[in-house]
């Protein structure tokens, strides 16, 4: 995902953009949690911010005021986010330092727009009307997995809207921790085959799939070449899974940015396949990998199993981008209505026996209106 620019019009283009501030990479140096992490957490370990960290100046009453607007106008009660990145702290100021370095995974200054305290950060996905939310975290060798799992069961219990997140890692105790998460509540899993750098076919996990399938525990998996290909990403590596476990509730981050159309391939053949929107289709992403104009009626027909997700709080412009950039796609209210809120709700099974369904919310709206 570098090199010279895509010519206009190979993709949605940059032309359907708004005026949103413009930045980095897009999905760049989510991979910068492999950068000199250890193997435990270590007590007030810290790394020296820059003098200058690159920042955004984002316009927070504008996201919070046009995030509700948007989902008022789709008749929603919220958004339900589920790519947001919260983690311990030590390694999050190492994900922002590779960041403010202009890591080689980024190429440039990459301006965290919500660069804040970890309760703040909660409260402005409160503020931005988001219902529900993930704790996105991920190893990048063994032996971190599990006191990962364990600092995200602490969050959620303090965090109730929080989607109780865990991970994993090929490794012989990958099993046990494993069911000891689902035991603990885990509602999500993150896999993070570019950081991780491991084969999600290897035989360490082979236990592991068949756990969460049989669970139906939804896991989300960072398995596209963006920003930079690994050697277990693309379409390939997750299809061999799958033809193994095609059961398994799998979430492909990124759209599979920027395999797009291999991913969802995917989902077309396999029914648990579904597909996150985290940093496509925004200014950032046409730029360098934009998605096939010609896909675009591929997303009407798989529009039950495409998810609302955002990458906060490492996203380099504001959080209300995402959202215009679903809107003008042009696929219609009632696929908005789905991917932001109703498709989520149901893979969760978040709203219970008594909550309308949000579209039945919008036509009761609409009733009242005349």
């Amino acid at each position: 995902m570098t090199g010279a620019e895509p010519a206009r019009g190979e993709g949605i283009g940059a032309e359907r953009a708004g005026a949103e501030p413009r930045g980095g990479e897009g999905l760049g140096a989510e991979r910068a949690c492999a950068e000199g992490i250890g193997s435990e957490p270590a007590e007030a370990e810290t790394t020296p911010a820059r003098a200058t960290p690159a920042r955004a100046t984002p316009a927070r009453h504008t996201d919070a005021e046009g995030a509700a607007r948007f989902a008022r106008r789709l008749g929603l009660p919220g958004l339900v986010d589920v790519h947001t990145h919260f983690m311990p702290q030590n390694v999050l100021d190492k994900v922002w330092a590779y960041f403010d370095s202009a890591g080689p995974l980024t190429g440039r200054a990459w301006p965290i727009t919500y660069r804040e305290e970890e309760e703040r950060r909660v409260a402005l996905l409160r503020e931005f009307g988001v219902l529900a939310f993930t704790s996105m975290l991920y190893p990048h060798k063994a032996g971190m997995a599990a006191w990962l799992n364990d600092w995200a069961a602490d969050f959620a219990g303090r965090t109730p809207d929080c989607l109780h997140t865990a991970t994993l890692f090929p490794e012989a105790g990958a099993p046990a921790y494993v069911r000891r998460a689902l035991d603990r509540g885990a509602r999500v899993f993150k896999v993070h085959l570019q950081v991780g750098d491991f084969d999600p076919n290897d035989p360490l996990l082979d236990d592991v799939w068949g756990v969460l399938e049989e669970a139906g525990t939804p896991l989300v998996v960072h398995c596209g070449s963006g920003p930079a290909p690994g050697k277990y990403t693309g379409p390939g590596p997750v299809g061999r899974l799958l033809a193994r476990h095609p059961g398994l509730r799998l979430i492909v981050a990124h759209m599979g940015m920027p395999e797009y159309g291999d991913f969802l391939d995917l989902a077309e053949r396999y029914d648990g396949v579904h597909l996150d929107t985290t940093m496509a289709f925004t200014d950032f992403s046409e730029r360098l990998a934009p998605f096939p104009a010609t896909e675009l009626p591929r997303l009407v027909g798989l529009g039950e199993r495409i998810l609302f997700g955002s990458d906060f709080p490492n996203i380099p412009y504001p959080y209300l981008h995402q959202l215009h950039a679903l809107e003008r796609l042009g696929l219609g209210d009632d696929w908005l209505r789905g991917v932001c809120h109703d498709n989520a709700v149901r893979l969760f099974e978040l709203g219970g026996p008594s909550r309308p369904h949000s579209q039945q919310i919008h036509r009761e709206a609409k009733e009242g209106s005349q």
